[in-house]
């Protein structure tokens, strides 16, 4: 169930969060493959300067990334790149770049839909990771979502999932390194992201 202060958690430089939305209807936000690769694409575009993305999962109405904001010193590099930010905090400067791609994605979706309003729930929700084991569970659990809702028998066919991409050699903007190595071994990524399926520990969130 989504808490409170999900709803007002203040992002910070070097810390990890777990960012979660869905659409404001509970219907789809993701239609065919290409609304799912402009999303994926528009994500880099928008957020790859500020943050660094651990994993993500785009799931039909709602999706999940687990993120750490940069560092102080990257974030002043983007500001000093970015004018309009040179005297914003960072909460707001990451705030105003997850809403420019909402916006983005949105126009794009309601064009090619033929649909009108707003798309996004609003404001988006977030939650601070504040411990490792925290981390490593967030990661496993957004992995797991695709078979959690019945959208596929096994997560790791989820095609919109992080999972194959961290496990894979094509480029990719994820820190696929930085992730691995959080979990210790392959084996023991193996089987963190299995443990919550099969286990009890699955985290339920109300989108």
């Amino acid at each position: 169930m989504a808490k409170e202060e999900h709803y007002h958690t203040k992002f910070e430089c070097d810390n990890a969060y777990h960012v979660y939305n869905r659409s404001v209807d509970l219907k789809p936000m993701f239609k065919n493959r290409g609304n799912y690769l402009f999303f994926l694409k528009r994500y880099g575009d928008f957020l790859s300067e500020v943050v660094d993305t651990y994993a993500y999962n785009l799931l039909g109405n709602h999706f999940h990334l687990c993120i750490r904001i940069k560092s102080e010193e990257e974030i002043n590099t983007f500001k000093a790149e970015n004018k309009v930010y040179k005297d914003k905090e960072i909460h707001l400067i990451i705030s105003a770049q997850f809403k420019r791609l909402f916006q983005s994605y949105s126009l794009a979706f309601n064009k090619q839909h033929q649909r009108i309003g707003t798309l996004f729930q609003k404001p988006f929700k977030r939650a601070l990771i504040d411990n490792q084991k925290y981390l490593l569970n967030t990661i496993a659990y957004i992995h797991q979502n695709g078979q959690h809702h019945g959208l596929v028998d096994d997560f790791r066919d989820w095609e919109w999932s992080s999972y194959n991409s961290l496990l894979g050699d094509k480029e990719t903007k994820l820190k696929r390194i930085e992730t691995l190595k959080l979990f210790g071994s392959l084996d023991a990524f193996y089987d963190s992201n299995n443990q919550l399926v099969n286990g009890k520990e699955f985290l339920e969130l109300e989108l």
